[in-house]
């Protein structure tokens, strides 16, 4: 019999904000595999939770899915967790969760956290129509070509940046998105 795929979100800030329903497949899972092992391993560790971990990130996605989705079709049952919120959602998660459904496999998301939708309710900028583009790129001439692209777009536009960049990419947000609300939400 075929495994499970869970998606399950984690705490973005406050360990106490994980799901019961997420702490219980943390649980019961046959294995975890995370992008760093040791940021699991404290979430893990706070709610004393032993399991085994396997690491799957950036650098290893592209064989650790083939690897994943074989023990899937095994009858093996996994949880893929990224650092802080919802795998998939600028994380690691779209090569097992392609796999898993290429192999027949069900995938199974575990709602919770998601950093963007926190965001843009806690911004005070309407939410009736939002575009959420993901990480803008670290070039200046990529980045400046992609605010160009959805300068347009009718929605709340959120992004995410890296701490390092948030300085020259609000500078080039409003050089080509113009005049418009903004807020900068972090956690």
């Amino acid at each position: 019999m075929d495994g499970t795929l869970y998606l399950v979100a984690t705490p973005i800030g406050n360990l106490q904000d994980v799901t019961h329903r997420a702490l219980e497949v943390l649980r019961t899972v046959d294995l975890i595999a995370c992008e760093d092992t040791r940021h699991t391993l404290k979430l893990l560790n706070h709610f004393r939770i032993s399991n085994r971990l396997i690491s799957y990130h950036e650098h290893n996605e592209l064989e650790r899915a083939e690897e994943l989705a074989d023990r899937l079709v095994a009858g093996a049952s996994i949880a893929i967790v990224s650092d802080a919120g919802t795998p998939g959602i600028c994380d690691p998660a779209f090569r097992i969760v392609q796999r898993a459904i290429e192999v027949g496999v069900a995938v199974v998301p575990i709602p919770g956290a998601v950093a963007f939708v926190n965001a843009v309710v806690a911004s005070g900028i309407s939410t009736d129509s939002i575009f959420f583009g993901g990480f803008l790129p670290s070039k200046k001439g990529d980045r400046r070509k992609r605010l160009e692209e959805i300068r347009d777009i009718p929605a709340t536009l959120v992004l995410y940046e890296t701490p390092h960049r948030i300085a020259k990419s609000l500078v080039d947000c409003a050089e080509i998105l113009g005049t418009r609300k903004a807020a900068v939400v972090g956690n």
